[in-house]
């Protein structure tokens, strides 16, 4: 994921690196897609690619992840964030293959796709974070080698964890947090199939693919949490009292309701894979 970078003083630093552990738990309790998604975009990719570009990498779970499915590949991580790209090369060290992931810092809104010859592009839940996507599609379409392939990963929509109602309190908390994150701009992104098709690509496959994680597994229950309290800092004035207050009591450890004392729990989320060949 694309991210802005900032300086080790700016109020946004915090911010920034609690997205990169929400990223990384986010891999580590629904990480499963990555390889369903690499393993069907394969085929579609030129044999045994060489380069392969991770564009807005975040913490590099994407990168790892083509390194595995791609032994003979290097991959270029690229993002923003200059603390995104340490978490990218610890990544890399921790998984054994640190010497074919190499970063680059860049900002693809004021700089072109930094590396060309490429045989294979990542894009997953970046690209909707630039400012001119179509250009950036032009820039990746330019950097591919003939057949070379693009693959485009957006979330379906935000991941699933509140729990039903249970007649204790006004139904339809959760429809009502995910109408007012669509109402802020979260995870707003466009069908790509037509952009890519602009863009001068052939749009050559697409599949949803779902991860689901319950209560027993490892850190779901830190996970949803961790996102929970995200929601719940960007709806404080998007939602009544009321609804805040169950959230507060859903992240309270003291909350008989605390999402940890829940063995319903579970986690689900759905993204969309588009794959797209420059001919």
């Amino acid at each position: 994921m694309a991210h802005h970078s900032h300086s080790p003083d700016h109020p946004h630093t915090h911010h920034e690196a609690g997205l990169a552990d929400l990223l990384d738990l986010d891999a580590e309790v629904l990480g499963a897609y990555l390889d369903e998604v690499t393993a069907w975009a394969e085929p579609y990719a030129p044999a045994r690619p060489r380069l392969i570009a991770d564009v807005g990498a975040g913490t590099g779970t994407g990168s790892v992840a083509l390194a595995r499915r791609f032994p003979d590949a290097e991959i270029v991580a690229i993002d923003r964030s200059a603390s995104m790209l340490d978490r990218v090369r610890t990544a890399a060290r921790e998984h054994g293959v640190a010497e074919r992931i190499r970063t680059v810092l860049a900002d693809l809104d004021t700089t072109g796709i930094p590396v060309g010859e490429l045989d294979l592009a990542w894009a997953a839940s970046s690209l909707h974070e630039v400012a001119d996507p179509a250009r950036v599609l032009r820039d990746l379409h330019t950097g591919l080698t003939s057949g070379g392939l693009l693959v485009v990963v957006e979330m379906d929509d935000l991941p699933r964890f509140l729990p039903d109602d249970t007649g204790r309190d006004r139904p339809g908390l959760k429809e009502r947090c995910l109408r007012a994150l669509e109402e802020a701009g979260w995870n707003a992104h466009p069908d790509w199939q037509a952009h890519l098709e602009r863009a001068g690509f052939e749009a050559v496959g697409r599949r949803r693919f779902t991860t689901e994680a319950t209560a027993a597994q490892p850190n779901t229950v830190r996970y949803a949490s961790t996102y929970l309290a995200r929601i719940r800092e960007a709806l404080d004035d998007r939602l009544d009292r009321d609804d805040l207050d169950r959230l507060d009591r859903l992240l309270s450890p003291g909350s008989p309701e605390h999402l940890a004392r829940r063995p319903d729990l579970t986690v689900r989320s759905a993204r969309t894979a588009w794959a797209a060949r420059r001919p």
